[in-house]
């Protein structure tokens, strides 16, 4: 207890407090400029942490990635325009939402389920980091495949009216995730003599091609199709209700409490991460959705899902971090250099050789998501007042925006070039009734599922029963043949 005070106390001092404020402020500027992600913030603000004291440095850290997640969802309801990849799955209700005129609502809903799977996902670390992390050890490549394998059977679930275009648009995600130099011998694939597609497609160039500037694209369309320049028939309806109601909470806290521990989840298991996370969050959840929940045509627990499972990430990827030295997301896994800057070094012998910084961390978190909190009410006002601005002015910044967020993830102009022709696909899929939700599923979880795959295959020598000697995998396996029965009957 003496310990757990100190740290409390350094958590608490204003030095530290003006850090988790700064990180918070920077990270929620960095959640909303799309292409910023928060590997890339952490990567910048690592180095200005030197001359920090360790709490300083790692309760900036953190408050610069929990607003980064946070702030993502207000591009992606306002603009249809994610700030990260893994708030692209929010833009699926919060955008339908902002067009009926409910966007302060969306924004509150994204806001409060944040902060709650934050919280959640904060107290799980603080209560079983070291039993958590022992169930991580056992997922090596064989339960990876099997979980990937079990994200990808959603597909059938989110195919919408089609099924057959579903998979269509799903296997063509695969498709241009195997874009690149091959993760077992390093031969180039489908790259076409360009060194720029060496790395592959960029994550960020295709989710803000398929979702915003497919969506400029068609408010174009409409504008020209109507001739008359002082009407915006598809502009943003009016507010006439702005607050979250009692009825609100009881429908939408099932879904944020289910998301956050799939969140919680996604974040034990390395390697899955927020974006993984967030799109089976909204997968699970509408499949399990209620007669009357309007899940993609603008639903307060589409926004809900997404968030909460996004948000619950990071303090759950911290587990396997402080337990056993393993990261489990990429935010993690450049926090370990800012601890190893510090003079600590990640692991199970943390516990024990730093324990004050350890609880101080823990409150630090917890103080973080407070002010995100406060920062996040406080800035939704103005944030929702770009719903009042006329389409025709909108369009071009967005347009803008995504020129300048996809430049920025990699310096060159071949992403522009690459958002661009990925913007155009996602018109002419939704023009023809193509999913673009199912196509970014199979997007994000292609290369994942393909390294995890050959792994498995040199690890069971090409056996398929060797995987009969793997309890988690099988328990996966047979977890996503029976839901696949069950879309495909449902489908019927």
């Amino acid at each position: 207890m003496d310990v757990f005070l100190q740290g409390a106390g350094d958590a608490l001092a204003l030095s530290s407090i003006l850090s988790v404020i700064g990180g918070i402020l920077l990270g929620y500027m960095v959640g909303v400029l799309p292409g910023l992600s928060r590997p890339a913030a952490l990567s910048v603000a690592v180095p200005l942490t030197y001359a920090m004291s360790p709490i300083g440095a790692i309760a900036f850290l953190v408050g610069v990635t929990k607003a980064s997640a946070a702030g993502g969802a207000t591009g992606a309801i306002l603009l249809n325009t994610p700030g990260e990849p893994s708030s692209a799955a929010t833009t699926f209700d919060g955008y339908p939402l902002a067009r009926k005129g409910q966007a302060t609502r969306a924004l509150k809903t994204a806001l409060y389920a944040s902060v709650f799977g934050d919280l959640v996902a904060t107290f799980t670390l603080i209560l079983l980091a070291a039993s958590l992390a022992r169930f991580a050890l056992k997922m090596g490549p064989v339960e990876m495949t099997a979980v990937m394998i079990f994200a990808l059977s959603f597909i059938a679930a989110l195919s919408g009216a089609s099924l057959s275009r579903g998979i269509i648009s799903g296997v063509l995600g695969l498709l241009l995730a195997t874009i690149g130099l091959d993760p077992e011998s390093a031969t180039p694939r489908m790259t076409f003599g360009y060194i720029e597609l060496f790395d592959g497609i960029p994550l960020i160039a295709a989710t803000v091609g398929m979702l915003a500037f497919t969506e400029m694209l068609i408010q174009v369309q409409t504008l020209f199709a109507n001739r008359d320049a002082n009407s915006d028939p598809e502009g943003f309806a009016k507010e006439t209700d702005k607050a979250i109601h009692m009825a609100d909470i009881r429908r939408v806290f099932p879904v944020t409490l289910r998301a956050t521990g799939i969140g919680v989840a996604a974040g034990i298991i390395p390697g899955l991460g927020p974006t993984i996370g967030a799109f089976l969050s909204y997968a699970i959840n509408k499949r399990l959705a209620k007669p009357g929940d309007t899940y993609g045509e603008g639903d307060l627990k589409g926004v809900a899902a997404t968030e909460a499972a996004d948000n619950a990430v990071l303090p759950a990827s911290l587990i396997p971090l402080f337990a056993i030295g393993l990261p489990g997301s990429v935010s993690a896994a450049i926090l370990v250099s800012a601890f190893m800057l510090h003079g600590v070094q990640p692991g199970p012998l943390v516990f024990e050789q730093h324990p004050r910084l350890i609880y101080g961390i823990y409150v630090s978190m917890i103080v973080a998501s407070l002010v995100m909190l406060v920062v996040g009410r406080l800035g939704l006002t103005l944030f929702a007042r770009v719903t009042q601005v006329p389409a025709r002015f909108i369009i071009p910044f967005v347009v803008l925006f995504c020129v300048i967020g996809t430049y920025l993830e990699r310096d060159t102009v071949f992403s522009v070039f690459a958002m661009l022709a990925l913007g155009l696909l996602g018109y002419v899929m939704q023009r023809f009734g193509y999913s673009v939700v199912t196509f970014l599923i199979g997007f994000v979880i292609g290369p994942l599922f393909e390294l995890s795959l050959r792994q498995a295959l040199i690890i069971t020598n090409h056996a398929p029963l060797a995987v009969l000697g793997h309890p988690i995998a099988m328990g996966f396996l047979l977890a996503s043949l029976a839901s696949l029965l069950l879309f495909l009957r449902s489908s019927r």
